[in-house]
Order: C-alpha cells, then structure tokens, then sequence
C-alpha cells in the first residue's frame, strides 16, 4: 500500500487567522538544556546563514510550532527543538512569526534537529500522521533529520532520498555533512555558560575546523590580540640589544 501526505495543495486555504495559531501545543515539550543547546546551533551558523543568504531570507526555529496539516491546523503541528528553513521571511505579513504554516510558505525545512533527554523514542515514532518521525518524512520531507540522545550521547542523522528517510554513517570524524548547510554535525565535548563538560551539538567547516560561539570568538581574537603584542615586545628587545631605539621616531 502506497503511502500518500495528508494535504491536497488544491484545496483552498481555510479562512483561519494564520497569526493567531498558538505559539504552544499540548505536547511541546523542552528543559534547560535545549535553550542553551539551541543557542549555540545558531550563534555558530551566523557567518554560514550570512554567505547562504546575504538577503536575510530563511528562517530558524526553536521548539516553534510547523503546521502541516491543511484542513485541521489547530490538532496538527509539531515543534522540533531546532530547524532551518531556506528562503522564506523570518516575519510573516510583516509581523514577527508566531510559528510556520507549512502550506503557506511551500518551503520545507531543510534541516530538522531534536534532542531529547529521554530514549527518543516519541523522535523515532513512525505511527502515520501522529509520529514524528512519518510527519517528518512524509510530510514535512525535510533533507536532513537528526535525533540526539542528550543523556545516552546518541548521536543519529537521516538524509531523506524520496521517499524515505535513510540513516547515515559518520565519517572518519565521527561527524555527519548536511548537505543543504554545507557543513559537518557532530559532537563537541566542553562547557557552555553554567552547563560543564557536557556534549554538545556542534557544526564544522568543510575543513574541519569548529564554527565558533560568539563568546570563542572573542577569546580567540584576545589571543591574538595579546601574542601579537608578545611578539612586538621581543622584536623591541632584540632591537634595543643592537643598540636601535625602537621608540625612536625616523628621521
């Protein structure tokens, strides 16, 4: 038996107040971690998001509410921990999003990421038009699907080749490309604000290296900063022991 999506893109849209669907749902779920994880999925991805989109068109959401199904919004959303949406407007009629209408905006997510605490069984659940493992493969069809299990430090990537979705092996880094984002996911260990040698979802150049939190930024440059001034001071010694007055201004 062939498998078929719950919407039919020739029935007219339903006369609803798309700003007015809820921002929550009755079985939304979050903790202290996945704000804190959430924020460095974004913070890091900046500079990618920037060169992708120079016109500011996509969209990130963090446990915010995709509406799928036409005919029934209301009973109908989901809302992953973290997800990306290629070239649409992060504002809708003008006004900030509340969450994402699926029907209206055409666009699926690209990237799809969840990570429960729990065993994640509720992110692998395939019941048709309740799991959200079908609703994110039948419906939603997004490109790239990962589960993190926080406590288990479980990692799992989907790639979705129509029409399903299909695990994927890491590579030699233990780390998972997502194509639509032209970067590597993979798992970092170290502290982020209050939260101590914990692992972290993080996301990786082509070349390897870590995309970098504002705050590693900042102490990079620091570092920087302070051996380049290092480096200065030792060339003034070595010219002051050859008797040249690095001070001294040229004639």
């Amino acid at each position: 038996m062939t498998e078929t999506t719950p919407q039919d893109p020739d029935l007219p849209l339903p006369p609803i107040d798309l700003i007015q669907l809820p921002e929550s749902y009755g079985t939304f779920e979050t903790n202290f971690y996945k704000h804190l994880q959430s924020l460095i999925l974004t913070d890091s991805l900046g500079p990618v998001l920037q060169k992708l989109h120079p016109d500011g068109q996509y969209g990130i959401g963090h446990n915010c509410a995709i509406y799928w199904q036409l005919d029934r919004p209301e009973r109908a959303a989901e809302a992953p921990d973290w997800f990306y949406v290629p070239n649409v407007s992060p504002t809708l009629d003008g006004k900030i999003r509340n969450s994402y209408i699926l029907w209206r905006d055409l666009f699926t997510p690209a990237v799809i990421l969840e990570f429960p605490t729990g065993n994640g069984d509720k992110e692998r659940d395939r019941t048709p038009y309740q799991g959200k493992f079908w609703i994110y493969e039948w419906v939603m069809k997004s490109f790239s699907y990962a589960i993190y299990e926080v406590n288990n430090a479980k990692l799992e990537v989907y790639r979705w080749y129509p029409p399903y979705y299909h695990k994927l092996e890491p590579n030699e880094h233990g780390r998972y490309l997502i194509g639509s984002l032209g970067v590597e996911l993979g798992l970092w260990l170290g502290t982020y604000q209050n939260l101590k040698e914990q692992l972290w979802l993080r996301w990786w150049d082509s070349e390897g290296n870590l995309l970098l939190i504002g705050d590693e930024k900042a102490k990079l440059e620091q570092q920087r900063a302070e051996q380049a001034e290092q480096t200065a001071a030792k060339l003034a010694e070595q010219l002051r022991a050859l008797g040249i007055d690095p001070d001294a201004e040229n004639p």
